[in-house]
């Protein structure tokens, strides 16, 4: 006997989306594809190793703590009483703005590019950035699209990769994050730091939070190592008998020597990579691959670009409400910025490619007179079991057992109140 083919099973997350009676009014956030994590009703956008900024944050604050509560006092006493208070203020004030910077990289879109919601024809003639998935795979060796495309940038051929996961050709300088599972214009790097991946939009951001936070470090470390030192003066003592005196301040050497190394090493790199106009990614890849970089524009053209260009706005808009009934929220949940009226056409489930067709209510239309044909139709009579047997080995394509599951969905409940 034939057999109605089941529509793919929904995840947890998504089901209880789907099954929620208000999930007509849910929000783009809410039904996101990515691994990302939102606060404030959409409006800060985290990775999913969100939690790593708080290791961040008391790694910058509690030595800035150590160093107003301990070492300052001293640091009051010696210079004059204006100077010394000014001293601390500086170093307060200057965390308060790293603690910014740090949130401003963390907590907004980096960049991210929207997923398609289906693949266009392989003949259709759009740019690298609205182009997507590929078909090769489909049961009915459909024509597939070719896994790269070549632009040209500066006069020179850039190939551009096919992304499976977000069905689109990724723009020059994109690359798809495994961790945040997003493509990210302009991707650098995802940095487990401030939990977030670094891209167009935050490198600018992320740049000054690494050279402040060298900067920090090294205020402390002066100021400490000061402090040492005027106790080696005082008391006529070695270094290490100063540190037994002032232990706070030995630590914080120490702890400001160490990680100065860490982000100033960074900075240094950053500023290499800004100089040439390359990201880490493509730092390593043109390496090892042998290329010359064709985005490099020139010294002082590359600083503005970083620096004094404006930040693109986002191309998501995440806290747009997705209309439709509960069936329908799943299927759109890529369609960020835009909202799904009652009247778009429904949408079926093809397994073999994952992609999701739209059919019109002429099509829709269609298959109910075909399925008729077969004696799929169901009428508050039992489906005639001869002509099923009849008809079990008729070759039926696979877009037509959609349609066929998506119709049996919606009356099934209607036909079994009929027969009951």
């Amino acid at each position: 006997m034939y057999a109605i083919p089941m529509p793919p099973t929904l995840s947890e997350p998504n089901r209880s989306i789907v099954d929620d009676p208000d999930a007509s009014s849910l929000r783009a956030y809410q039904v996101w594809k990515g691994s990302n994590r939102f606060c404030l009703g959409g409006r800060l956008i985290f990775g999913p190793d969100v939690r790593s900024i708080f290791l961040t944050l008391i790694m910058i604050v509690i030595p800035v703590i150590l160093f107003c509560a301990f070492v300052s006092q001293s640091l009051i006493n010696e210079f004059q009483h204006h100077l010394g208070i000014l001293i601390v203020v500086v170093c307060a004030a200057f965390t308060v703005y790293i603690i910014i910077l740090l949130f401003l990289t963390s907590g907004r879109d980096p960049g991210i590019i929207p997923r398609n919601l289906h693949p266009p024809d392989p003949e259709d003639d759009c740019d690298s950035s609205n182009l997507s998935a590929d078909w090769a795979g489909n049961q009915n060796g459909a024509r597939s699209l070719p896994p790269m495309k070549e632009v040209t940038i500066n006069g020179k051929v850039v190939k551009v990769k096919y992304c499976q996961t977000c069905m689109l050709y990724r723009p020059p300088r994109c690359s798809h994050c495994s961790i945040c599972n997003n493509c990210v214009e302009r991707f650098d790097h995802h940095c487990p730091w401030v939990g977030q991946c670094i891209g167009k939009r935050n490198y600018r951001f992320f740049f000054m939070f690494v050279s402040s936070t060298s900067m920090l470090c090294l205020y402390v470390f002066a100021f400490s190592w000061f402090n040492l030192w005027k106790i080696m003066n005082a008391y006529h003592c070695n270094l290490w008998s100063a540190f037994l005196k002032s232990p706070v301040s030995g630590i914080l050497v120490l702890y400001t020597f160490i990680a100065v190394w860490f982000v100033g090493g960074l900075t240094t790199f950053h500023l290499y990579l800004i100089f040439t106009n390359q990201t880490t990614y493509e730092n390593f890849r043109y390496r090892c691959d042998g290329k010359t970089n064709p985005y490099n524009r020139g010294f002082s053209h590359n600083i503005v670009e970083i620096f004094f260009s404006k930040i693109p706005r986002s191309k998501n808009n995440f806290r747009a409400i997705v209309k439709g009934d509960s069936s329908s929220v799943f299927t759109t949940s890529m369609a960020l910025g835009r909202t799904m009226s009652p009247e778009m056409p429904k949408k079926s489930f093809d397994i073999e490619t994952g992609k999701r067709q739209a059919v019109g209510t002429e099509d829709f239309e269609d298959l109910q007179s075909q399925m008729k044909s077969v004696g799929l139709e169901r009428s508050g009579t039992q489906p005639r079991r001869a002509n099923w047997d009849h008809k079990a080995n008729w070759e039926i394509s696979p877009d037509i057992q959609m349609l066929a599951a998506d119709y049996a969905m919606e009356h099934g409940l209607t036909s079994r109140q009929k027969n009951t």
